[in-house]
């Protein structure tokens, strides 16, 4: 099929090298050429990564590349499109936005997907004259190694459209659960909560961030801890999460007063080279606030 992913960022690129592995022709579009171009060359990166480590074959990153297209024109990008999947930030009114924008170019029947990972997708469809074709299809960072995508129903989404959506992610070599639309859908809810109670354990002193997350890393089978997972995400994206669902669901989920101060300063994580851990070069090489010999 004829794939377009709308945002060449991280989650956006990765869901089009997804795409492309799959078989289907990809169009990677963005606002701006530069974004299209790092995103495409971050997929290669990607791809070069997997054949160095026997992951991926010559021959199927070639493919790959071969069916991938880049453009900063919407109309043009979702012109023949069965599937858009929009991965902008998550701003509700921006997503709506651009949905609304895609749902003006392209064919009547196509499958309009969101990948947020925690705004209400029945309100995100209300902006489209058909919602019943909505449907959000929430893939995990990073697209090209985690195996699970939520499939997430909206009130609107219709049997046709959640039978498209799961076929498509099994065409991907991907693991569908399909989860109703509630606060924080099953994945972002449960990763949040048991992150959060990392973080309020650090801040009253039980354990060092090192020692919570070898905890479950070690004890729980996790393969990576709470603390360095949420420097991975992203400390503003959790600190974004929370707050919705502490509006949605209760005090529980009340963001700590040290996260709150880590995103006001900046250490956002790996992104920003600092969060709970320092990192260089995409790798942990110490724990924010100590000396590491």
């Amino acid at each position: 099929m004829n794939v377009c992913v709308v945002g060449a960022g991280t989650m956006g690129h990765g869901i089009a090298q997804v795409s492309a592995m799959g078989g289907h022709d990809v169009t990677l579009r963005d606002i701006e050429e530069d974004f299209v171009a790092d995103g495409l060359a971050a997929i290669e990166a990607n791809l070069d990564g997997g054949v160095e480590r026997g992951k991926v074959t010559e021959e199927a990153r070639e493919a790959t590349l071969s069916r991938l297209t880049g453009t900063t024109d919407l109309a043009e990008a979702v012109a023949d499109a069965d599937l858009v999947v929009e991965a902008v930030p998550e701003d509700e009114e921006l997503k709506k936005r651009v949905l609304s924008e895609v749902a003006d170019h392209a064919p009547d029947d196509t499958v309009l997907a969101t990948n947020t990972s925690s705004l209400p997708v029945t309100s995100i469809a209300s902006a489209l004259s058909d919602p019943s074709r909505c449907v959000g299809l929430h893939f995990f960072n990073p697209p090209h190694i985690m195996q699970l995508v939520e499939v997430v129903l909206a009130e609107q989404t219709s049997n046709e459209t959640r039978e498209f959506a799961e076929t498509f992610v099994d065409c991907v070599d991907r693991t569908a659960v399909v989860v109703e639309d509630t606060p924080g859908f099953a994945t972002s809810r449960l990763g949040v909560a048991l992150g959060v109670e990392a973080v309020r354990m650090v801040e009253s002193g039980v354990a060092s961030p090192r020692d919570i997350d070898a905890a479950m890393e070690l004890g729980y089978n996790h393969p990576m801890g709470p603390l360095e997972l949420g420097d991975v995400v992203g400390l503003d994206v959790r600190l974004d999460i929370l707050e919705h669902l502490r509006e949605e669901l209760g005090e529980r989920f009340r963001p700590p007063t040290l996260l709150r101060k880590k995103v006001r300063a900046e250490k956002l994580g790996k992104k920003t080279g600092e969060g709970f851990y320092v990192w260089e070069d995409g790798e942990i090489v110490g724990v924010s606030g100590e000396d590491d010999e």
